[in-house]
């Protein structure tokens, strides 16, 4: 599983993830991903990059 990588265009923050020949595999946006992790409890952790593959034990 690749890392998350995060891309800042300036008006936008995305985390994105990248296949093997470097070409966008998936998109998500910053604000989205922090609000949904937020809204739930962390029942698995996750290991770092991975944030969204499963929950987060908040620190």
């Amino acid at each position: 599983m690749t890392k998350r990588e995060l891309i800042d265009t300036g008006t936008d923050k995305r985390y994105v993830r990248r296949d093997e020949d470097g070409k966008f595999k998936e998109s998500v946006d910053v604000s989205r991903s922090l609000s949904a992790d937020a809204r739930h409890d962390a029942k698995h952790g996750a290991k770092p990059g991975q944030g969204d593959k499963g929950d987060h034990k908040h620190r």
